[in-house]
């Protein structure tokens, strides 16, 4: 049984002190399609959030509540069973992540990418 919201595959490619680059796939089977455009599946933008405030959580121990988000941009669709790229920089000293959803297999095309402020737990 595949996990609801779940994230197969999780790779962690490089990582440093605030720095992480992960590899995962989000599978058809996952509910976070469910009801979004049923015949041509995408990710909804609020998905894509809700993972990558996850993993900022996951490697940098911020909450996830937002205070803020100073900038967001949506770039392509996320379809079922892509293998995404994401990149996160915890920027400790101005309280901010920045991240860059991409492609794993075609790098050039970018998801989502910004930046958005973060309160440690």
């Amino acid at each position: 049984m595949t996990n609801l919201h779940g994230i197969e595959n999780e790779k962690i490619l490089s990582q440093a002190e605030n720095k992480i680059e992960l590899e995962f796939v989000i599978p058809e089977t996952s509910d976070f399609f469910d009801g979004h455009f049923p015949e041509f599946k995408l990710l909804p933008a609020v998905a894509q959030f809700e993972i990558i405030t996850r993993f900022s959580r996951k490697y940098f121990g911020t909450q996830r509540y937002i205070p803020n988000i100073k900038r967001i941009k949506f770039s392509a669709p996320i379809r079922p069973d892509s293998r995404i790229h994401l990149s996160l920089e915890h920027k400790v000293e101005k309280g901010s992540v920045g991240f860059v959803m991409a492609d794993a297999d075609t790098p050039e095309r970018v998801y989502s990418s910004g930046n958005f402020s973060v309160i440690p737990e």
